[in-house]
Formats: C-alpha cells, structure tokens, sequence
C-alpha cells in the first residue's frame, strides 16, 4: 500500500462518483472530493484514439481542480464501455440505456478507465489506461426492463453498476474488478509511486 502520509500535501479527487470515493476510501488515502469542470466531456472522446483521447479527458478533469490548487495532488479519471465500434458512456434517456444493455446482452465488451495524476507545484502529470473484458449472460426484456426500474443504471458508462443489481448479469470478467467500478487499484498505485519517486528523488 501507497502511504500518503509523509506526502504533506493534499490529496483531492477530481469527482464526486460515490464509487471512486470508495474505492480511494478502501485504498487508505486521505482526500477529499470536488466535482471537475469540463465541458462537453464528449468531445474528447475519438473512438479511434480512445485510450490516449480518455487520457485527456483524465487530465482535463484533473487539471481543471489543479489551477486552482497548484500544491494538490489531483486524480481524474474517466470510464467508457467499449462493445465492438460503439463507445459507450452514461445513457442520455431510459431507452438509450435499454438499447445499451440490449447490445451488451450474451456477449463480450471491454470497459477502459483513464486515470491522470497532476501536481501544477512540481509539475507532475502522468496517466494511465486499464481495460477489463466483461462477458454478460443473455438478458430477457423483462430483466432490462427490471432492473431500468431501479436509479442506478442513470449515471453508469455502459447503463449498468457491476457492485450493483447488475452483478447478477454478469458472466466473468477478466483484468481489474474495480476498473469496472469506475477506478483501476493497481494502475492508480502505479500513478501515486510514479509521484513518490519523484516528490522524494
């Protein structure tokens, strides 16, 4: 585990995702949690770039608190499904979310997270992408349409929440559990050792 401690300096997510906030919170980090300004978040993403175009979207997102708290440490992060050339990110309406689920329903997808680590003080802004192979079972219309009766799937890239009633949809999955969550464990590690290194070179 990454201590932040002997840091001195504080920490903030870029986002006010309930799953990041845990995920950070079940790591042992200290932070606090200010929603980013970026808008059109869309226009970022280039379905043939997609990692280095979530990358930017990341840092965005991250930079956009780090003007304003140059001596943070600021992390961003961005989530998309990805099923064959679609890009999917939060549904727009119930049946945007319907026909998500529909073309995910019996078959493989891949869901990608960005994470962006800046600090303006020392000048420090690295990312890093994680993909996780998800397999879904075949869904009825009356699944979907279940579980679209619920609120969870609103905020959700891909119309759905893998910690949520949509675990039950679920075949296998193979990379980082947590990636699919919202945030990558070991890619964000990664990020915060890159700092320690060199904060403390």
């Amino acid at each position: 585990m990454v201590e932040l401690a002997d840091i001195n300096r504080p920490f903030i997510l870029a986002s006010c995702s309930p799953r990041r906030r845990e995920i950070l919170s079940l790591m042992g980090i200290n932070f606090q949690s200010v929603d980013p300004e970026v808008a059109d978040e869309n226009s970022y993403i280039d379905p043939n770039d997609l990692d280095n175009s979530l990358c930017r979207l990341a840092i965005a997102k991250a930079e956009s608190i780090a003007k304003k708290q140059p001596g943070a440490l600021v992390l961003g992060a961005d989530t998309v499904v990805v099923k064959s050339a679609r890009v999917m990110g939060k549904p727009s309406s119930r049946d945007e979310a319907a026909e998500m689920l529909r073309l995910l329903s019996g078959t493989d997808h891949t869901v990608i997270t960005a994470a962006a680590l800046l600090c303006e003080e020392v000048n420090f802004c690295e990312s890093a992408v994680s993909h996780t192979a998800v397999k879904f079972r075949n869904l009825s219309e009356d699944e979907i349409n279940a579980y679209l009766s619920l609120p969870e799937y609103k905020d959700k890239a891909g119309s759905y929440a893998i910690q949520g009633r949509a675990m039950t949809f679920v075949d296998r999955i193979e990379g980082c559990y947590y990636n699919v969550v919202g945030l990558p464990v070991t890619a964000t590690l990664s990020l915060l050792k890159q700092f320690v290194r060199k904060e403390y070179s």
